[in-house]
């Protein structure tokens, strides 16, 4: 019995030790994130974070991807799925966005970058998840007088529904926390998430952000059983972390 412990505990150690080791493609360093022991053994094979450094092909994939895994989520309770005119729609907007926000940009070093999409694949090369970072303006709207500051800010966080409860999304928000720290210089990060979207609130409550503010104007796309897309109000959170602190940085 004590043999098989001191075996067990060996396992255990070895694969919490690969669990954080240091990745590096194409001059980014990123660090993959200690998990929780169900997270460990449930993470799909061969799992694999990486940059999309601007990629073309990448970016119009993940588009793809974020239409099927984040647009189809905001579908009603009388909507199963998204109609052929909605998902053409949302696609063509969702593939539009990714290549402005984070597609290579002419006389720009690749290292120089300040906006990237991070991926998560499997063994297999499928596509499980994505997350976008961006040096971008942060501001209340609900105060006039604040100026307005250049951050990093997260947005555009989606796990493939048959691969969530994995800990992959944990490992697409520390990523992308690596990178703005590491190869950045940037001490916090900022993210918006809908309030609605508790679950994803409660994930980022989780991993040490606090809320900032909220804005009760905000609107969003929604596809309808008409087979339309209409604009409605809802709530955006922004929350924010300091980074390099560890449980310290959601004290401040």
């Amino acid at each position: 019995m004590d043999y098989e412990m001191k075996i067990l505990r060996v396992a255990l150690f070895t694969i919490l030790l690969c669990n954080i080791c240091t990745s590096y493609v194409d001059g980014y360093s990123i660090t993959a994130p200690v998990l929780g022991l169900g997270a460990i053994f449930s993470r799909p094979q061969g799992t694999k974070v990486r940059p999309s450094l601007g990629d073309r092909n990448d970016l119009s994939s993940a588009g793809v991807f974020f239409t099927d895994a984040f647009w189809a989520s905001k579908l009603g309770k009388d909507l199963k799925e998204l109609s052929s005119a909605q998902r053409k729609t949302l696609l063509r907007q969702q593939q539009s966005e990714f290549a402005k926000r984070y597609g290579q940009r002419l006389g720009s070093m690749t290292n120089d970058r300040r906006a990237e999409l991070i991926l998560c694949e499997n063994g297999k090369g499928e596509l499980m998840g994505c997350a976008g970072i961006e040096i971008d303006s942060v501001s209340n709207p609900n105060d006039q007088f604040m100026t307005p500051i250049q951050a990093p800010l997260m947005s555009n966080v989606a796990v493939g529904k048959k691969f969530r409860r994995k800990g992959l999304a944990e490992d697409l928000v520390k990523a992308a926390e690596d990178l703005v720290r590491r190869n950045w210089g940037y001490d916090e990060c900022y993210l918006l998430v809908e309030k609605k979207n508790t679950a994803a609130v409660r994930l980022y409550r989780k991993l040490g952000y606090s809320t900032v503010w909220e804005d009760k104007t905000a609107k969003t796309l929604t596809p309808t059983k008409s087979g339309a897309i209409k604009t409605t109000q809802t709530v955006i959170v922004c929350m924010r972390k300091r980074l390099g602190l560890g449980v310290f940085g959601r004290l401040f």
